[in-house]
Protein backbone atom coordinates (compact mmCIF):
# COMPACT_ATOMS: atom_id res chain seq x y z
CA UNK A 1 0.00 0.00 0.00
CA UNK A 2 1.37 3.41 -0.99
CA UNK A 3 0.59 6.23 1.44
CA UNK A 4 0.92 9.94 0.64
CA UNK A 5 1.13 12.46 3.47
CA UNK A 6 0.31 16.07 2.63
CA UNK A 7 1.01 19.18 4.64
CA UNK A 8 1.74 22.83 3.98
CA UNK A 9 5.50 23.05 4.60
CA UNK A 10 6.47 19.36 4.33
CA UNK A 11 9.17 19.87 6.96
CA UNK A 12 7.81 18.17 10.11
CA UNK A 13 4.67 16.02 10.39
CA UNK A 14 4.47 14.74 6.83
CA UNK A 15 8.21 13.97 6.81
CA UNK A 16 7.85 12.04 10.08
CA UNK A 17 4.92 10.12 8.59
CA UNK A 18 6.73 9.30 5.34
CA UNK A 19 9.83 7.98 7.10
CA UNK A 20 7.98 6.05 9.81
CA UNK A 21 5.60 4.53 7.26
CA UNK A 22 8.52 3.27 5.19
CA UNK A 23 10.16 1.93 8.33
CA UNK A 24 6.99 -0.05 9.05
CA UNK A 25 6.92 -1.53 5.53
CA UNK A 26 4.60 0.79 3.62
CA UNK A 27 5.52 2.53 0.40
CA UNK A 28 5.26 6.20 1.30
CA UNK A 29 5.84 9.73 0.11
CA UNK A 30 5.06 13.20 1.37
CA UNK A 31 4.59 16.66 -0.08
CA UNK A 32 3.59 20.19 0.78
CA UNK A 33 1.43 22.81 -0.81
CA UNK A 34 4.11 25.40 0.03
CA UNK A 35 7.23 23.36 0.89
CA UNK A 36 9.87 24.77 3.22
CA UNK A 37 13.58 24.97 2.54
CA UNK A 38 14.68 21.98 4.64
CA UNK A 39 13.42 19.18 6.87
CA UNK A 40 13.29 20.39 10.48
CA UNK A 41 16.30 19.42 12.57
CA UNK A 42 14.18 17.93 15.35
CA UNK A 43 12.34 15.82 12.76
CA UNK A 44 15.60 14.28 11.58
CA UNK A 45 16.93 13.80 15.13
CA UNK A 46 13.76 12.07 16.34
CA UNK A 47 13.77 9.71 13.37
CA UNK A 48 17.46 8.91 13.65
CA UNK A 49 17.15 8.21 17.39
CA UNK A 50 14.40 5.69 16.56
CA UNK A 51 16.57 3.96 13.97
CA UNK A 52 14.45 5.26 11.09
CA UNK A 53 16.25 5.95 7.81
CA UNK A 54 16.21 9.65 6.89
CA UNK A 55 18.09 9.40 3.61
CA UNK A 56 16.33 11.13 0.76
CA UNK A 57 14.00 13.16 2.96
CA UNK A 58 13.50 16.66 1.62
CA UNK A 59 10.57 19.06 1.31
CA UNK A 60 8.69 18.45 -1.94
CA UNK A 61 5.88 20.22 -3.71
CA UNK A 62 2.65 18.35 -4.33
CA UNK A 63 3.48 18.80 -8.03
CA UNK A 64 6.63 16.64 -7.58
CA UNK A 65 4.88 13.51 -6.34
CA UNK A 66 2.79 10.96 -8.20
CA UNK A 67 -0.61 11.45 -6.58
CA UNK A 68 -2.07 8.72 -8.79
CA UNK A 69 0.31 6.15 -7.27
CA UNK A 70 -1.09 6.71 -3.77
CA UNK A 71 -3.60 4.22 -2.41
CA UNK A 72 -4.41 6.50 0.54
CA UNK A 73 -3.82 10.24 0.97
CA UNK A 74 -3.71 11.84 4.40
CA UNK A 75 -3.58 15.49 5.37
CA UNK A 76 -1.64 16.00 8.56
CA UNK A 77 -4.03 18.54 10.06
CA UNK A 78 -2.94 21.78 8.51
CA UNK A 79 -6.05 22.75 6.62
CA UNK A 80 -4.68 21.59 3.28
CA UNK A 81 -7.26 22.15 0.61
CA UNK A 82 -6.35 20.90 -2.84
CA UNK A 83 -9.31 20.63 -5.21
CA UNK A 84 -7.62 17.88 -7.25
CA UNK A 85 -6.40 15.91 -4.24
CA UNK A 86 -8.78 13.21 -2.98
CA UNK A 87 -7.98 13.12 0.75
CA UNK A 88 -8.88 9.94 2.62
CA UNK A 89 -8.55 11.52 6.04
CA UNK A 90 -7.16 14.52 7.94
CA UNK A 91 -5.14 13.33 10.92
CA UNK A 92 -5.59 16.63 12.75
CA UNK A 93 -2.07 16.77 14.20
CA UNK A 94 -0.73 20.04 15.61
CA UNK A 95 2.30 21.39 13.79
CA UNK A 96 5.42 20.97 15.95
CA UNK A 97 7.45 23.52 13.94
CA UNK A 98 9.42 25.75 16.29
CA UNK A 99 8.43 23.66 19.33
CA UNK A 100 10.74 21.76 21.69
CA UNK A 101 11.91 18.30 20.72
CA UNK A 102 9.46 16.55 23.06
CA UNK A 103 6.60 17.88 20.90
CA UNK A 104 8.19 16.21 17.87
CA UNK A 105 8.53 13.00 19.90
CA UNK A 106 4.83 13.10 20.79
CA UNK A 107 3.92 13.74 17.16
CA UNK A 108 6.06 10.81 16.02
CA UNK A 109 4.41 8.59 18.67
CA UNK A 110 0.93 9.50 17.41
CA UNK A 111 1.91 8.97 13.77
CA UNK A 112 3.36 5.56 14.68
CA UNK A 113 0.15 4.65 16.52
CA UNK A 114 -1.99 5.56 13.50
CA UNK A 115 0.26 3.70 11.08
CA UNK A 116 0.22 0.58 13.24
CA UNK A 117 -3.59 0.78 13.25
CA UNK A 118 -3.51 0.88 9.43
CA UNK A 119 -1.27 -2.19 9.43
CA UNK A 120 -3.61 -4.01 11.80
CA UNK A 121 -6.59 -3.17 9.58
CA UNK A 122 -5.01 -4.66 6.45
CA UNK A 123 -6.35 -8.04 5.34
Amino acid sequence: MHLLFVCVGNTCRSQLAEAIARHLGFEASSAGTHPGAAVAGHTLAVLEDRGVDTSGLRPKSIDEVDVEAADRIFSMGCGVACPNLPLDDDWGLDDPVGQPRDVYEATADEITRRLRALLDAQP
